[in-house]
């Protein structure tokens, strides 16, 4: 193992050249910093002409779940965020990883180390007490073949290199450097022959011929090791490239702590599911968290691709911020498909207008979205908004609705009756033009007939604009609807 400095650099990368991964361990849901980590993988394999793979880290038996995997895919489709080659499973890559390991031991970049766990127990403890950083300095660092004991059970340790440094040119984070003497022999076979984390990530990466690493700068410290795994079987077999390394800060919440759930930190199918976001809201999002191109807010996909540089994400840590991420997402809604738009409001919609069903109610519930996604901010308030569309007479009467409708309202109420009853377009202009007209001849405000026709209509303080509702329910539903308060006493 060399003692000099080495120096691990990044150049630009060729056309076609760049090859990625996302590598998600499956012991829980997508969280969003995951799937920022996953995006920004995408962005810079897309926007090289490269490759985007993806790989399910499941070493962890214990912990690794098939649920989690399906989420992990579930949420990575929705966003776009597919590999482009079917994934890679490590688990069942085990046999190539230890194979790996038995070769660097057969050469001597790694060995056999008989410690018990008692005996590291036993030096920790020392190294606390005497105020010092604990190292694995095993006696069986040099040992020959023929000092291993024939009855122990013993893990495979990398013989790390004591001398020099090793330097990072990390895409994000800068020069990085570490003396080689902080480095420890870690494990890369346990007692029972499975392979570690470390040795995994490392074989993987070659095999799968990943050039450039995008990953939480929580693995900072877990690249220099890798790196003495490279190292090594570039010294055995040659082949085995430095990758490029890029270490992207971790996501905060908006008061600058780790961020959690009370923060809005929920999986991306929640994000989905329960606070009805749009796919392309959250892609945008995700994209601003630590990366900008000018002032631009509002970027598409196509652009991201042809903007993105991993170079240009900040070093500092982001702060995620729900309220930004809702507004962004009414944004997207306003700007959506109307017909996309109701095909994602209709289940949610069943569920809350036991009367409503796809077969009958989806060209009303489309036709309504342009006068509907104004106000909406998410799905979910785009479905709770077309309730009344669907709503069954008599219509049950919000305490601020029933307050609206007293015996003044009700007399108006009857006398609306009596001009739209008469009218016969039924368009929202012409609609419109007939009530002012008759507010003009009360000689009162509109919103005086407005409001209890608002009531009347939705059950409802607040709507669409009145007129909109008139035309979206039709002449008859609408007067049945007036009728039904305007007869109460």
């Amino acid at each position: 193992m060399a003692s000099a400095t080495d120096t691990v650099s990044a150049g630009s990368p060729a056309k076609g050249s760049v090859v990625t991964r996302f590598a998600p361990s499956p012991t829980g849901y997508l969280h969003i910093g995951g799937a920022r980590t996953a995006l920004f993988n995408w962005l810079y394999a897309r926007h090289h002409g490269g490759k985007y793979l993806l790989r399910i880290e499941d070493t962890d038996r214990a912990r690794s779940t098939d649920a989690a995997i399906a989420a992990i895919f579930d949420g990575l489709d929705w966003l776009g965020l597919g590999g482009d080659e079917a994934p890679v499973f490590q688990f069942a890559r085990s046999e190539r990883h230890a194979h790996v390991a038995h070769q660097m031991l057969e050469a001597g970049h790694a060995y056999r180390c008989y410690l018990t766990q008692e005996e590291l127990a036993a030096r920790r403890e020392a190294a606390q007490a005497e105020r010092r950083p604990f190292r694995i300095d095993s006696e069986w660092r040099d040992a020959t073949a023929e000092q291993w004991p024939a009855d122990l059970t013993y893990v495979v340790r990398m013989k790390s290199p004591r001398e020099g440094e090793t330097v990072i040119a990390d895409e994000v984070q800068g020069s990085i450097t570490v003396q080689n003497s902080e480095l420890d022999d870690f494990i890369i076979l346990r007692s029972d022959g499975t392979p570690t984390y470390m040795l995994a990530v490392v074989v993987d990466d070659h095999d799968m011929g990943v050039t450039h690493v995008i990953r939480g700068d929580d693995h900072i410290n877990n690249a220099f090791r890798q790196l003495v795994i490279i190292r090594a079987m570039q010294a055995i077999e040659g082949g085995w490239p430095d990758p490029v390394y890029a270490h992207i800060p971790l996501i905060h919440g908006a008061d600058g702590a780790k961020l959690s759930k009370r923060h809005g930190a929920l999986g991306v199918d929640a994000y989905r599911d329960e606070l009805g976001l749009l796919p392309e809201a959250v892609f945008n999002y995700l994209l601003k968290l630590g990366w900008g191109h000018g002032d631009e807010e509002i970027i598409s996909r196509d652009q991201a691709v042809a903007w993105f540089d991993i170079g240009d994400v900040n070093k500092g840590a982001s702060r995620f911020d729900i309220k930004k991420l809702l507004n962004l997402n009414g944004h997207y809604i306003r700007e959506a498909d109307d017909a996309r738009l109701a095909r994602l409001v209709a289940p949610s919609l069943a569920k809350l207008a036991p009367a409503f069903t796809p077969d009958s109610g989806m060209d009303l519930l489309t036709r309504a979205m342009p006068v509907l996604k104004v106000r909406a901010a998410d799905l979910n308030e785009l479905a709770h908004g077309a309730v009344f569309l669907f709503a069954q007479r008599p219509l049950l009467m919000v305490d601020k609705a029933a307050a609206i409708l007293n015996d003044d309202a009700k007399e108006i109420l009857r006398q609306v009756l009596t001009v739209l009853d008469a009218e016969n377009g039924w368009t929202t202009e012409g609609l419109e033009a007939t009530v002012k007209q008759m507010a003009e001849g009360f000689g009162i405000g509109l919103g005086k007939i407005a409001q209890p026709l608002r009531a009347s209509l939705t059950g409802q303080a607040t709507s669409p604009g009145i007129f909109d509702v008139l035309a979206l329910l039709g002449k008859d539903e609408s007067l049945a609807r007036i009728r039904d308060q305007a007869a109460k006493s």
